[in-house]
């Protein structure tokens, strides 16, 4: 019977919460180790070893050449949109996190929202076709949950209106397209090492690229503008990486396969839980395209579940599994760029809303077990037997 569910009235499943996007706790004794080599240097910032290091080992991951570690990837997304000149319009997707869009528009960028392809959930590069104008300079896509976008098509669009094309990989570290790491597409590569992330620095980004000139006006940019000697020769700002990021971003980093194991493990289990729940479908990474299953993402068919999104959602949060909607609502639904539809989404983004509504974040990774996962499948399994009465106790609740 379901009236074991705790939205029903039962026990909770978990005493302690099961988190999403828990942090990946790598080889404790090497992290600390590295921070008191630091701390017996005395080099804490600006360029040290552990940085250099992790940078040397990202662009080989990565296969560029220049890699420019960051205090965060949001920062480092805003040296690059000033580096790489972008101004007037960037068209990028909605559906995405919000930062992608407030980067630009804290640099004086209009950012212009288009749709994206409802089965891979990344940008629809006709639909950004559509929205380019003669005021547009660059394009500025995601590998959503870690899923290549359409590279090549992206390219050629690129190409064909003479347009910059950076990538939000802020996901994506390790994934491939193609037999092509993640990292050596476009013209730069924005990663997040923020503490949710598989990879984490504590809290870090880098930008990878393989264009010399723009990597060095990058440099330039996330030190005060100061290249050789000190010598100030354009505007900047102190974006720059410390040490003890560099000693938790590089052990990490080193640990990335045996994380992408144990998220790989946990993504199949949730597959043989879920294969048979009406109404619920695993997303999965494009033909193609390898990626590190840092997100464990379900869709919600209502007709065919019974119940919605907000309910499921809402019938684990009861037991103690704090999954999350994601990315919801979707940018340009949300402030300020809801009042600016005229320019920020000329045309109507059905894709993005209907994904939007759709979509839940599980718990993976390290911090939850095989046995843990096999219950969140058991959850949802009989949330959707019994969806009349849980829809009905999360609306009343």
């Amino acid at each position: 019977m379901g009236r074991d569910l705790a939205i029903l009235g039962g026990e909770r499943t978990f005493t302690e919460p099961l988190h999403v996007g828990r942090p990946n706790i790598p080889d404790e004794d090497l992290v600390l180790e590295r921070i008191r080599q630091a701390l017996r240097r005395r080099w804490l910032t600006s360029f040290g070893p552990l940085v250099k290091e992790f940078e040397q080992e990202l662009a080989l991951q990565a296969g560029v050449k220049h890699c420019i570690a960051t205090c965060n990837a949001t920062i480092a997304l805003q040296v690059l949109i000033r580096a790489g000149g972008l101004r007037g319009e960037v068209v990028m997707p909605s559906f995405t996190f919000i930062a992608t869009a407030h980067t630009l528009r804290w640099e004086g960028v209009t950012p212009v929202f288009c749709d994206i392809d409802e089965e891979t959930g990344n940008i629809d590069v006709e639909h950004a076709r559509k929205v380019i104008t003669e005021r547009t300079t660059g394009i500025m896509a995601v590998h959503l949950w870690g899923n290549p976008a359409p590279t090549e098509e992206l390219a050629a669009l690129a190409d064909e209106r003479g347009l910059r094309l950076f990538y939000d990989s802020a996901h994506a570290i390790g994934g491939t397209r193609l037999g092509r790491p993640v990292g050596s597409f476009g013209d730069a590569e924005v990663y997040s090492f923020h503490a949710t992330k598989f990879v984490n620095a504590f809290e870090g980004g880098a930008i990878v690229t393989d264009d010399d000139e723009l990597a060095e006006r990058v440099r330039l940019m996330h030190n005060y503008g100061r290249g050789e000697g000190n010598h100030v020769s354009c505007i900047g700002t102190n974006a720059k990486m410390t040490e003890v990021a560099g000693a938790m971003g590089l052990t990490s980093l080193e640990n990335m396969p045996y994380l992408i194991d144990v998220n790989r493990e946990r993504f199949d289990r949730y597959a043989a839980g879920l294969a048979g729940v009406p109404g619920i479908r695993l997303r999965r990474p494009s033909s193609g395209n390898t990626v590190n299953h840092q997100y464990v993402v379900i869709e919600v068919d209502t007709p065919r579940a019974g119940l919605g999104r907000d309910d499921l959602v809402a019938a684990l949060q009861a037991e103690n599994v704090l999954a999350r909607t994601h990315f919801h609502p979707s940018c340009h639904r949300t402030e300020p760029y809801v009042h600016e539809q005229a320019v920020s989404a000329p045309l109507p983004l059905p894709h993005s809303e209907a994904l939007s509504d759709r979509v839940i974040q599980l718990p993976t990774g390290t911090g939850v077990t095989l046995e843990e996962v096999d219950q969140v499948c058991d959850l949802i399994g009989r949330a959707v037997v019994h969806a009349p009465a849980v829809s009905k106790a999360a609306r009343q609740a």
